[in-house]
Order: C-alpha cells, then sequence, then structure tokens
C-alpha cells in the first residue's frame, strides 16, 4: 500500500481531510466550552424525542456539555496538527460514531444525519490510512515505517495551528459573520499551506536529482 501513500494528491486529500472535519469539531465546540446552547432555540417546550430537545437536556447538565465541548476540541486539535493525527482520529472516531448513531436515533436531524454519516465515513478513511501504525490496538505488530512522505512535511503541522487558532478565535472573540469569515480565513490559510507545501516538495526533489546526477558522474 506504501507504494498508494506515495501519490502526492492523495496525502493531500488525506491532509486536508484531517484539517475539514477537525476544524468542523473545533468550531462546533466553543459553544459548548463557553457553557451556551448549541442552537439558539429553547428546546425545553419540544417533544422530548425531538433534536431541539435533546439538545436542549444536554445543555441544562452543564458540566456534561462543556466536557462534550472539550472532547470535541482535543479530538479536532490533535487532527489538525498532522503530527498527533494518529491519536485524533482514534478519539475523533469514538465520538463521530457516537453522533451520528445519535442522528439516526432520534427523528427530525433530517440532513443532519448525512452530514454526520459523511463525517464518519471521512474518519473511517484516515484510520484505513493510518492503519499500518494503528493495527497495534488489537494487538498486530505495527509498520514502522519512517519514511518522509509529503504528508509529513513541517508546513501541515503549522497551516494546522494557525486553523486551529484561527477557528476558536472568530468563535471565542465573536467575530461578526463568524461562519463567512472562519471559511475564507481557512480556505486562505488552505491555498497558502497548498503553495509552501508544493515549493518545499520541488525544492527537495531537485536537491536529491543533483545528488543522483552527481553520483551517476563520479
Amino acid at each position: 500500500m506504501n507504494h498508494i501513500k506515495d501519490k502526492i494528491w492523495l496525502q493531500l486529500f488525506i491532509i486536508y481531510t484531517r484539517y475539514l472535519i477537525g476544524s468542523a469539531f473545533v468550531y462546533s465546540s466553543i459553544v459548548k466550552i463557553q457553557g451556551l446552547r448549541f442552537t439558539v432555540v429553547d428546546g425545553s417546550s419540544y417533544p422530548i424525542n425531538s433534536p431541539f430537545h435533546y439538545f436542549e437536556t444536554m445543555y441544562q447538565t452543564g458540566m456534561y456539555w462543556q466536557f462534550l465541548g472539550w472532547g470535541q476540541l482535543i479530538a479536532g486539535l490533535l487532527l489538525m496538527t498532522q503530527r498527533f493525527a494518529k491519536l485524533g482520529v482514534v478519539i475523533f472516531f469514538a465520538i463521530m460514531s457516537n453522533i451520528f448513531v445519535i442522528t439516526i436515533s432520534i427523528p427530525g436531524f433530517s440532513a443532519t444525519s448525512t452530514i454526520t454519516g459523511l463525517m464518519l465515513l471521512a474518519t473511517i478513511v484516515l484510520i484505513i490510512w493510518d492503519w499500518e501504525v494503528l493495527k497495534i490496538l488489537i494487538n498486530i505488530s505495527p509498520d514502522l515505517n519512517t519514511d518522509k512522505r509529503f504528508e509529513h512535511f513541517k508546513i501541515w503541522e503549522i497551516v494546522g495551528l494557525v486553523l486551529f487558532t484561527v477557528t476558536v478565535g472568530v468563535k471565542v472573540l465573536k467575530v461578526p459573520y463568524d461562519l463567512l469569515v472562519w471559511g475564507v480565513f481557512c480556505l486562505f490559510t488552505g491555498v497558502i499551506g497548498l503553495f509552501f507545501g508544493l515549493r518545499n516538495l520541488k525544492r527537495i526533489k531537485k536537491k536529491l536529482s543533483n545528488i543522483n546526477l552527481e553520483n551517476n558522474e563520479i
């Protein structure tokens, strides 16, 4: 499978999938950590089997509501750092599978179950990608490959931390039109990261080409 993982476009897909679902978790975690409702609706008067009533019940627990927020924040952060993405995806899977089951169990979530299903599918893809190392969790010896693939470049860790900071900042500072501002900043940061990542890749390839050329001349 290593020859497949060497494909640059596939590594980029994995990198940005981590950013996408990780930042979505971070974005939605802040209101919980702040002890605020996930929606502006007070769901106490809604039917007990409705999504609004369910969110209201969790919100009223207080500490548990904030605990959920911190769990999402930590899972999202670990995933976005790239360096700790393997630990992040394990935590993310536990949380995301729970969320998905909730959305298909309670009537009224409609399109939300599709979104959570796609996020769970993306999480499973990330687990498959890192399975060479994660399989140790079921007592199978891991393949500790230490090669420096494109996805291991330092730039992706930097981009992840910038995205995390922007996501938290937009929510905490209550920036007007926060969703739009957040989306624009994330897109801009992602494009900048792609530019520097590809530039570093080109520089490394050129360096290796020169080394091979010198060796052939010798």
